[in-house]
């Protein structure tokens, strides 16, 4: 017996027919059912776990290669080159897969992208500054304690602002 595959019309869940009772298609069908629940909101975590390599993969690949990491100075040109090159990609990504939005001005809709990354990279900044050096909470616990505080507090803020005012359906 053939597997059979189906994109039911209304709720856009993958089904595989015939086989239900066997436990991988049925975590098969509840995965794609999860999924089809917030669309969007996957498709955000996705681009958002592309654009962590983006720049990993683009800042070692400096430091490794053409840049020396144990320079100051050229460890920070990686930090900047690896950023914009996370944020062309987070931006593309987000107009095209998450957001879908066709048709807009790409100059200002770019800019304005780039002004809620720099807001929510300052603010993590400050939040960083203010309880590991300033209420002196930098034992190796309360870095990544915050640093885990201010990833998501990121993620959550540059979403709402990729919806609110960047991507605006019209």
């Amino acid at each position: 017996m053939k597997k059979k595959f189906k994109f039911p019309k209304g709720n856009g869940k993958l089904i595989i027919k015939g086989h239900e009772k066997n436990p991988f298609v049925k975590f098969w069908n509840w995965g794609w059912g999860v999924y089809y629940s917030n669309v969007e909101l996957w498709n955000y975590v996705i681009v958002g776990g592309l654009t962590t390599v983006v720049a990993l993969g683009t800042k070692f690949s400096l430091l490794f290669t053409c840049l020396n990491a144990k320079n100051g100075l050229e460890l920070q040109i990686a930090e900047i080159i690896s950023w914009f090159a996370a944020l062309i990609f987070a931006y593309i990504c987000n107009k095209l897969f998450v957001f879908k939005v066709k048709g807009s001005n790409i100059i200002k809709e770019f800019l304005s992208f780039t002004s809620g990354r720099v807001f929510t990279q300052v603010l993590q900044m400050l939040i960083m500054w203010g309880f590991v050096t300033k209420l002196k909470l930098d034992s190796n616990g309360w870095v990544v304690f915050w640093s885990l505080v201010c990833q998501v507090m990121q993620i959550v803020f540059n979403y709402v602002i990729s919806k609110l005012f960047v991507f605006k359906k019209k």
